[in-house]
């Protein structure tokens, strides 16, 4: 009898989770000291973009430096999800007997 670990979070979750509410993809991968960081880095670049940034641009340029790290965290929470995602469905694929999906190798000389 093997033991199958559980199954991670669904990539395109976490995905959707991270883009709704910054910082909540890595809370649901287990990992929420990342998410703070990042919503930590998040906030400060904003706020030093706005003192920089001259007062005629717009918002998402007043606020530059935050939407970059905003986008970075997205990513970041993704891809550690596809990975853990991939790798659970590695270690299931080896486990059963399905190694070769029905394709047989050609080891004949001819």
């Amino acid at each position: 009898m093997t033991d199958t670990p559980a199954p991670p979070a669904n990539p395109y979750l976490v995905l959707a989770a991270a883009v709704v509410l910054p910082g909540s993809g890595h809370v649901m991968l287990g990992v929420p000291v990342r998410g703070l960081q990042f919503l930590f880095f998040m906030v400060i670049l904003a706020w030093v973009t706005a003192k920089v940034a001259p007062s005629d641009a717009s918002f998402i340029g007043r606020h530059a430096g935050g939407f970059l790290i905003y986008a970075l965290s997205i990513l970041d929470a993704y891809r550690i999800a596809r990975i853990r995602h991939t790798i659970w469905v590695h270690k299931a694929g080896a486990d059963g007997d399905s190694a070769g999906r029905g394709v047989e190798p050609n080891m004949s000389l001819d």
